[in-house]
């Protein structure tokens, strides 16, 4: 098991676990075909951001991706592990590599807007919520979190 930087070249396999992941919580074929665009993880993505896989026997079976903000913050942008993996640990794993990376680094703040379903995770990994926006679905609300470091 080994985390590395993608390349441009992960992008196809990269979106495929993102909307993979995102169908595991039961969000319908359709609703998933609605978010497309914001579930697909385009090459200029990967050249631009900082994004990571999770790889066991040359399988990307994860990955997560952060962007630079102003005010020596960073944004959590992705976090996903194909359906098989969520439950055992490797969100974890993936979340505790990404962390140790930022507090080797000139940040003071984490941001993230969390899948509602993935807010305990991220409360348990220290993640306090700060606020929600309501989506695309009536009714579903996206809460943010922060962590200060």
């Amino acid at each position: 098991m080994k985390i590395e930087r993608a390349t441009t070249n992960d992008n196809v396999i990269l979106s495929e676990i993102t909307k993979k992941s995102k169908a595991y919580w039961g969000y319908s074929e359709e609703q998933i075909l609605k978010w497309k665009d914001s579930l697909t993880i385009s090459k200029e993505y990967i050249d631009a951001n900082e994004v990571f896989n999770l790889t066991i026997e040359n399988e990307i079976i994860g990955y997560y991706s952060y962007t630079i903000k102003e005010n020596n913050s960073v944004k959590l942008d992705n976090l996903f592990v194909l359906p098989y993996y969520i439950g055992k640990g490797f969100g974890k794993y993936l979340i505790n590599d990404f962390l140790i990376k930022i507090q080797k680094s000139k940040f003071k703040k984490i941001v993230l807007d969390s899948e509602p379903y993935a807010e305990k995770f991220y409360q348990k990994m220290g993640f306090k919520k700060t606020g929600s926006f309501e989506t695309s679905i009536k009714d579903r609300f996206m809460p943010i979190m922060e962590m200060i470091l």
